[in-house]
């Protein structure tokens, strides 16, 4: 049922905006920089927020992104995933502690970015961030199930970093 899922979810996004899915370049991309989260805002009890939250995207050159992530728990343990995907979808590894595995990727605009994340062979969740026209604001739609098998949605933001 949760591969179902995701794999649905990422066709409906796919099919959205068949004709630009590889469209964008990631050079002129705005998704390019450090992105961090205003913990306070997550939408979670704060005993459960993690300290702090920070993402990097680069354009990696040949159609390739990198993405690094950096999380501090609340007890203070730091997780990180690092990867360097093709912008096609095809699917790749995932370097760290996060949770995730394998990861596929894609752009169908440059201010967008469609993450699909695999841990162990189960999916894990669909993310799609979208920079807003300020250049400096960025909001992620995370997909994922809870334990019990529930779907949820949520909405985070970040701001850019230097």
């Amino acid at each position: 049922m949760k591969r179902m899922f995701a794999v649905c979810l990422t066709t409906a996004v796919l099919q959205a905006a068949p004709l630009m899915l590889f469209a964008a370049t990631p050079s002129a991309s705005p998704l390019a920089g450090r992105w961090a989260i205003d913990v306070a805002t997550l939408p979670m009890p704060a005993a459960d927020r993690p300290k702090s939250v920070l993402l990097e995207f680069k354009d990696a050159g040949a159609g390739r992104w990198t993405t690094r992530a950096e999380i501090v728990d609340p007890k203070g343990g730091k997780m990180t995933a690092d990867s360097t995907l093709p912008l096609d979808g095809t699917p790749g590894p995932i370097v760290g502690n996060y949770g995730a595995d394998v990861a596929s990727l894609s752009m169908p605009a440059p201010n967008v970015l469609v993450m699909q994340l695999v841990d162990h062979g189960t999916p894990a969740s669909t993310r799609i961030y979208t920079v807003a026209g300020d250049g400096n604001r960025m909001t992620e739609s995370k997909a994922f199930f809870s334990k019990d098998g529930k779907p949820i949605l949520m909405t985070i933001h970040f701001t850019r970093v230097p």
